[in-house]
């Protein structure tokens, strides 16, 4: 069988992306299933990440998030039996592509997949709702009156931000990179309380967040980049809210989770955060399978994730699912521009 691998550049070269040939081992493991993929979800690869984390490889599995048949269980396996339909995110270390026919997983990191849910859907999605999830539940502790800001509102990863948080009563305000995004965002049900353009250079983020919080604020902040700088050139950067102007629109006691690997605070940066005694998480939820003193947090989080868009809770953009000979050039540009996904069907 086939899997898609990354060979990683030498120095900056850009990673490459190829087709090889792998095999499974003769015997299950004992906690293991062995599981028949029907689909598999590209996202992009953080070669930086899995260095930090000790994992050097030739050859690095590509193609994490995947569902499919349980076609064989181990010896101590008790959450699943064959036929099941499962679904999960590999571990990082996983020696498995996702795009393999067969492979071996182990049991605590799958779930039940909903019979109701696609499975194009669910792989598309698994690793959004999962971030949304470790955002919002896990580092912001949000609660029903909350008030939420999310940048970038249309992103795959901003639109389950907002389904989760407006499920759970939270009023949310949210930014719009384009007219396009615009008229997405404001037709949303249920509704956004205000959707805030960004794309005409605008600095209003602070008046109108002020605005609609009556001067207090908002209790957390989740952005999808920051920019460190004033004067970022790119167009992609201009989009990005400056670390000042999101320190600016917390209220007292406020939270702000970002994905900003490289985030600097000056001290008056640090300074603000005191006076409102507010507080900065950083969101990596590779965390959940890195390390498994949360296992159980952690599948009860992706069974809630499915069981919700199974639901029509959660309702993300439908991916369009690729054939496995377009994967090398879909990882390609899934890793180029970082924020797109996609999903291959098996």
């Amino acid at each position: 069988m086939k899997g898609l691998y990354c060979r990683a550049g030498l120095s900056d070269a850009e990673p490459k992306f190829v087709i090889q040939e792998a095999s499974l081992p003769d015997v299950i493991g004992t906690h293991q299933v062995r599981i028949q993929v029907k689909a598999c979800g590209l996202s992009p690869l953080d070669l930086k990440l899995l260095s930090d984390v000790g994992i050097q490889r030739d050859l690095i599995p590509v193609g994490r998030e995947v569902t499919g048949f349980v076609m064989q269980v181990g010896p101590k396996v008790s959450s699943f039996h064959p036929e099941d339909q499962v679904v999960g995110i590999l571990p990082l270390d996983s020696p498995f592509s996702g795009l393999c026919d067969v492979i071996d997983v182990d049991e605590h990191y799958l779930v039940q997949k909903p019979e109701k849910l696609s499975s194009v859907c669910a792989v598309g999605a698994l690793r959004d709702g999962l971030c949304a999830y470790t955002a919002l539940h896990t580092h912001a502790r949000m609660a029903a009156g909350h008030t939420l800001l999310v940048m970038d509102g249309a992103s795959p990863f901003g639109l389950m931000c907002i389904q989760l948080a407006c499920y759970h009563g939270v009023k949310v305000l949210t930014t719009s990179h384009s007219p396009q995004k615009h008229t997405f965002l404001q037709q949303l049900r249920p509704s956004i309380a205000r959707v805030i353009p960004v794309d005409n250079g605008s600095s209003d983020l602070l008046p109108v967040v002020m605005e609609e919080t009556g001067g207090l604020g908002v209790d957390i902040v989740i952005d999808s980049g920051v920019r460190l700088q004033e004067e970022e050139e790119s167009e992609e950067a201009k989009l990005l809210p400056h670390k000042h102007d999101i320190i600016s629109v917390l209220g007292v006691g406020g939270h702000w989770v970002t994905s900003h690997q490289d985030l600097q605070l000056d001290p008056p940066d640090c300074r603000l955060l005191f006076l409102k005694s507010a507080s900065v998480s950083f969101l990596n939820p590779e965390v959940w399978t890195a390390s498994s003193a949360q296992q159980g947090r952690y599948l009860h989080i992706l069974k809630d994730v499915v069981e919700k868009m199974s639901a029509g809770v959660l309702r993300p953009e439908p991916e369009e699912a690729v054939p496995r000979y377009e994967a090398t050039v879909a990882m390609e540009t899934v890793q180029l521009h970082q924020k797109k996904k996609a999903v291959v069907q098996l």
